[in-house]
């Protein structure tokens, strides 16, 4: 029995935490998969206040540190469903069972995919959505980004440092990400721009060799010959399995506003699975320490 149980170790869940803990209250943490969200493949942070700049797993263990040092217990099982119809909660797992008196839900984005011919067939043979965890398996070698938001165009930066050529394979003539970003792509001789098309069918034979892309604009398709294709084309909440118990939007961000209550009492929820406008690590933060403040009120 933990008074909070929180559902996701990325920058949201254990800032709430480290809050949480530091109010007295017994913390469980359940993550299915590694620490840290999306932001432990960051190759470098440099937006977050106060810290020049820190290297996205080296901020994620510092988080990790800070949340048990204060006594919050971190388990890495998968949440398979939770029962928030009582006053005392129940979070089951692939691994068993936990009970609560309030829960915070943190649990993130997850990438999109392409859904184009070959994407799922040559996916770790070649297909990547992590530049920063595989990018160095291409070394000297060509490769395609397919994107246009600051995951692509950060991933064309760091993949240019260790490939040949990077191709960056974006749908409309201009890009939604920073300009900071797009400058930096601009004074790099081995990023080329593929800009107005879209990917179609990816191929190879033990591993990628090529991508087929088709102009918008002329109809016209090329073959790229690339060793790997790195697909950073937007997320998507990882909310499926409280589709039947919290109130989702119509894309399946939970619905709360800024105070991060749900429509379940003693329910609250943190970070990128909210539904909201703006999606940093800044704001995952803030919404971490608001729903820990708000769960131990609620707990009064």
């Amino acid at each position: 029995m933990y008074d909070i149980i929180i559902i996701g170790a990325g920058p949201a869940g254990l800032t709430s935490a480290i809050y949480a803990a530091r109010g007295g209250k017994s913390v469980l943490v359940l993550e299915a998969n590694m620490a840290g969200g999306q932001i432990v493949n960051t190759p470098m942070i440099e937006n977050y206040p106060g810290i020049f700049e820190i290297k996205g797993f080296e901020y994620t263990m510092n988080l990790v540190k800070q949340a048990t040092d204060k006594g919050a217990v971190i388990k890495y099982e998968t949440v398979t469903k939770m029962d928030v119809s009582d006053s005392e909660k129940i979070v089951y797992t692939n691994a068993g069972e936990y009970k609560s008196n309030a829960i915070i839900v943190a649990t993130g984005l997850k990438r999109r995919k392409l859904e184009i011919e070959g994407e799922e067939e040559y996916s770790g043979k070649g297909v990547s959505y992590c530049a920063t965890c595989d990018g160095a398996f291409y070394r000297n070698k060509d490769v395609a980004v397919i994107g246009g938001g600051n995951t692509a165009l950060e991933d064309a930066l760091f993949l240019s440092e260790y490939c040949n050529k990077v191709y960056i394979i974006h749908r409309r003539d201009t890009f939604r990400g920073e300009k900071e970003y797009a400058d930096r792509i601009k004074n790099k001789d081995n990023i080329s721009l593929v800009l107005n098309s879209e990917p179609v069918k990816i191929t190879g034979e033990d591993t990628v060799t090529a991508i087929e892309v088709n102009n918008k604009e002329t109809d016209e398709s090329v073959i790229l010959e690339v060793s790997g294709v790195f697909i950073a084309v937007g997320q998507i909440p990882s909310n499926g399995i409280f589709d039947k118990v919290l109130d989702l939007d119509e894309q399946g961000y939970i619905n709360a506003g800024e105070d991060c209550y749900t429509d379940k009492a003693g329910v609250f929820v943190a970070g990128d699975c909210r539904k909201k406008k703006i999606r940093q690590l800044a704001t995952a933060v803030g919404d971490g320490a608001v729903a820990a403040l708000a769960a131990m009120e609620y707990l009064l």
